[in-house]
């Protein structure tokens, strides 16, 4: 059968319908939020996750440390880097090391693979070929090391000055300088951090960040164009009818993990296409906004202005895309950077 909607709750069904003892997944790409839900599946089940591309990209600063909190802090998971390129996507349940339930197909292991209806798909795999899964499954161990090996390469993050005013090192480097600021060079009192101090349906606290069409044009790979065509209505979203939000993971500088939302719709003339308007956190907008005013030291109902930025440090935060769906953002204020 193929799945094409709900794909997170099928992966992690996959342990409570089947009589297995341990669960394997093979995924091209990872995001750490999935890996660090795996903790609330039955402790007598072990887990293993296999970074598949590792062998072909390597891995970003901040995601491997991510992960390896994960394994030294989680009992009963083991996160591994396959040391070939392996871009297939398997989940596989076993019982006595030999499968009895699993899944193929597009999504990766990580919010934006398994969260966003109908960009991905899985299929049940057939019970006449678990041979050969387990040929492959034993293949890929062999040649995939634990994330915590001495021999990993890990990708640093380009940091750029935060006082740098020119384009073209964010480009080459394919860094996003979102800024906090409006046209006029203020912080909104109502919009992007003060979102949550507006008269509309908001929470105390909610916040986001703007992203500009100037953003979208220079940085494609980092904002991708929404899953909709503009003019034909979606019926399957919650939301409103022509709008989709993309969920994705957001690895802050200081080790801070959280659901982002690419969310709102932003129309480009150059294409054609919509793309998100804004970078917000899910599911409440409020935790990236409180998150910011404790990084800047003011209380809820403040409101932040550019005196607060400049206090701080800085008033623009870097985003890059460092894994499928899983995003850096970088808010230091070291004053070697």
């Amino acid at each position: 059968m193929l799945y094409y909607t709900d794909l997170e709750k099928k992966v992690f069904d996959l342990s409570l319908n089947s009589q297995i003892n341990e669960y394997v997944i093979i995924s091209g790409y990872v995001g750490s939020e999935p890996i660090r839900q795996l903790s609330t599946l039955p402790r007598e089940i072990h887990k293993t996750v296999i970074y598949g591309m590792y062998g072909s990209d390597n891995i970003s600063a901040p995601l491997h440390q991510t992960l390896i909190n994960i394994h030294q802090n989680i009992e009963n998971i083991d996160i591994l880097y396959s040391t070939i390129p392996i871009h297939s996507k398997i989940y596989m349940g076993l019982l006595d090391n030999s499968i009895v339930k699993g899944f193929i197909g597009s999504a990766n292991f990580s919010i934006n693979g398994l969260r966003n209806d109908f960009k991905e798909v899985l299929a049940d795999i057939d019970n006449s070929t678990f041979p050969n899964y387990e040929i492959y499954l034993n293949y890929v161990k062999e040649h995939s090391i634990p994330c915590i090996d001495k021999s990993i390469k890990v990708r640093k993050i380009v940091k750029i000055p935060r006082t740098t005013l020119k384009v073209q090192p964010l480009i080459a480097n394919n860094i996003c300088r979102a800024t906090l600021l409006d046209n006029m060079g203020l912080v909104p009192e109502k919009s992007g951090l003060n979102w949550g101090l507006s008269k509309g349906h908001v929470s105390a606290g909610d916040a986001y960040i703007p992203i500009r069409l100037s953003y979208i044009r220079m940085f494609p790979k980092i904002f991708p164009p929404k899953k909709y065509i503009d003019g034909i209505v979606n019926t399957n979203t919650t939301g409103k009818k022509n709008r989709e939000n993309d969920e994705v993971e957001l690895i802050w500088d200081d080790g801070t993990v959280m659901v982002g939302l690419l969310e709102g719709q932003a129309y480009n003339k150059d294409d054609g296409m919509i793309y998100p308007k804004q970078l917000s956190s899910s599911p409440q907008k409020s935790i990236m906004g409180k998150y910011l005013r404790n990084r800047l030291g003011v209380s809820l109902n403040h409101t932040i202005t550019k005196t607060d930025l400049l206090r701080y440090g800085r008033s623009h935060i870097d985003i890059s895309l460092i894994s499928d769906g899983v995003y850096y953002m970088d808010f230091s204020v070291n004053r070697s950077k």
